[in-house]
């Protein structure tokens, strides 16, 4: 398969979805995401519609990301760590390396970067700010 850049709605869903198959049979991620999600099609679409507005700043995601990511992380006692969002980071580089090749390519690895950072940092904080409640 000759690779090609991120371009259209159905790349990013391309993406997305070999992503997340890679996620869900992760030993170490796996978990989080096959408890949590329960309708895979719509979480799929959803995440999308997330990447598309994130790569191509046109369509309008609704939705609230970090307050998920903080929500699962309670859910599963304050477990996640750096070590899976860098395994998160791995899987997502990979399936770009595997299918495209492009500035949309570099982009969506660049933003996924920062997103990690910032979604752990995010995480990491409503923990403090729990515990300083209690």
């Amino acid at each position: 398969m000759e690779k090609k850049d991120i371009k259209t709605r159905a790349d990013v869903f391309l993406l997305v979805s070999t992503f997340y198959e890679k996620v869900r049979r992760d030993a170490l991620l796996g978990p989080f995401f096959n408890e949590t999600i329960q309708d895979w099609e719509e979480h799929l679409e959803r995440l999308t519609t997330f990447w598309e507005s994130n790569l191509f700043l046109k369509t309008k995601y609704l939705g609230n990301p970090l307050k998920a990511h903080v929500e699962v992380d309670k859910k599963f006692n304050n477990t996640i760590s750096q070590l899976h969002f860098g395994a998160w980071l791995h899987l997502w580089f990979q399936t770009i390396d595997d299918l495209f090749v492009g500035d949309y390519a570099e982009n969506a690895k660049t933003r996924a970067r920062k997103m990690s950072t910032f979604f752990y940092l995010h995480i990491y904080e409503s923990r403090t700010s729990s515990n300083n409640k209690s």
